[in-house]
């Protein structure tokens, strides 16, 4: 007896083992990419208009109009020299004009003002909370086994089209790109949005996966645990350099494209028309979610937004497409997980099996070095929104 039961012993043991050595150990989601490359330029002024942000001379925020760019500067016709308001606020300056002409060549000669990436402010209003959104993309529900489409704020300030982030040690750092869109006053209503002059601009959202994977509920992505504690925080939130205004903004969302590339390697390839909800199904969406403090950040519950609507100085993100670096935990991850539970006590021992299985999972994800670690360098990319370049440096 004492030997069929140390032979089915050493039989579990070979197949533990198997299971182990045989475990995938993936380095980040695959994604689709278009054959053609990414072709950058300004979308003609008859189907949008192109903005920026910049200081002006007084100090205060100005808005240029974009009639050309390159790789290291925008230039552009000061909306103030054609008879603009000075409101602070990108949209309303323009919504002070009377429409302008469909064709660049109509545009007077000058003045011209030509800036450095480096002087442009954040696409992004500036306000502090923001709403994000999760698994709006199919592939990317798929690599999250998410079946709907969920909704978060996202805490902190938005930084310009050339940032830095600081990969802290011990957190599995992530990146995202994403479209995203503001308006020129608040938001209370679908009428409120159908009324709105509507800005789309490219964003990144980076992620602690730390985070996601302590906090989150991986059966209810929309718990409300997880995901502001991860995506919030100081440079998690770039924004491009440019504001675009469409004069169709559904037709012009789904032909962006937006596409990540991590060291010149390309991650991610998508456009606005694969998105499960659009914008305004977004805004219906969060406008229904706005009474209940069910979000939980640094210890306390938060609702979507402050003041139940969505405010002018606030953004609302569309989600990520497919191609994003983290994977959920492996067999192999499992495994080493249950023996590191059983080593330390099993029931007896202080931490649980699951915690145990997600420390583990944590321990070999960061011991396999393809999160983002300082040096690396981040750009988002699209085809008329301008582009993201983010510097990971050491904290």
């Amino acid at each position: 007896m004492r030997k069929l039961l140390a032979a089915l012993v050493a039989l579990a043991a070979i197949g533990i083992a198997a299971a182990w050595a045989t475990s995938p150990d993936p380095k980040g989601n695959l994604a689709s990419f278009e054959e053609a490359a990414l072709d950058p330029g300004l979308a003609p002024m008859r189907e949008a208009l192109t903005l920026a942000r910049y200081r002006g001379a007084d100090g205060r925020p100005a808005t240029l109009l974009v009639t050309d760019f390159d790789a290291t500067a925008v230039t552009g016709i000061p909306l103030a020299a054609l008879g603009a308001a000075a409101t602070g606020n990108p949209l309303r300056d323009l919504a002070s004009l009377a429409r302008l002409p469909d064709d660049a060549a109509a545009l007077p000669a000058a003045p011209r003002v030509t800036l450095a990436y480096a002087s442009l402010l954040p696409s992004a209003p500036g306000g502090r909370v923001h709403i994000g959104t999760g698994t709006n993309f199919p592939e990317h529900a798929a690599e999250a086994n998410s079946g709907a489409v969920f909704q978060f704020p996202k805490f902190g300030t938005a930084t310009p089209a050339r940032a830095t982030i600081a990969a802290q040690p011990g957190i599995l750092l992530d990146y995202e790109v994403e479209l995203c869109m503001r308006f020129d006053h608040d938001i209370a209503s679908l009428a409120d949005f159908d009324a709105a002059l509507k800005g789309v601009f490219l964003c990144g959202d980076f992620t602690n996966r730390n985070a996601l994977v302590e906090l989150a509920d991986p059966d209810n992505l929309d718990s409300g645990f997880g995901f502001s504690d991860a995506k919030s925080g100081p440079g998690h939130f770039p924004s491009g350099p440019f504001l675009v205004v469409p004069r169709d903004w559904k037709a012009f969302v789904a032909d962006a494209r937006m596409a990540t590339s991590v060291n010149g390697a390309p991650r991610q390839d998508a456009r606005g028309g694969e998105m499960v909800l659009d914008f305004r199904a977004l805004a219906a969406k969060a406008l229904g979610d706005m009474e209940r403090p069910r979000f939980l950040y640094q210890g306390s519950f938060h609702p979507l937004a402050p003041q139940g609507k969505i405010a002018a100085d606030m953004t609302l993100m569309a989600g990520t497409s497919e191609g994003v670096i983290f994977t959920p935990p492996t067999r192999g991850d499992m495994i080493e997980g249950v023996l590191a539970y059983l080593g330390s006590g099993g029931p007896m021992g202080e931490a649980g099996l699951v915690e145990a299985v997600k420390q583990r999972f944590i321990a070999n994800e960061l011991a396999g070095g393809h999160f983002l670690k300082p040096g690396d360098r981040v750009a988002h990319g699209s085809n008329h929104l301008g582009d993201i370049v983010v510097e990971v440096t050491a904290p």
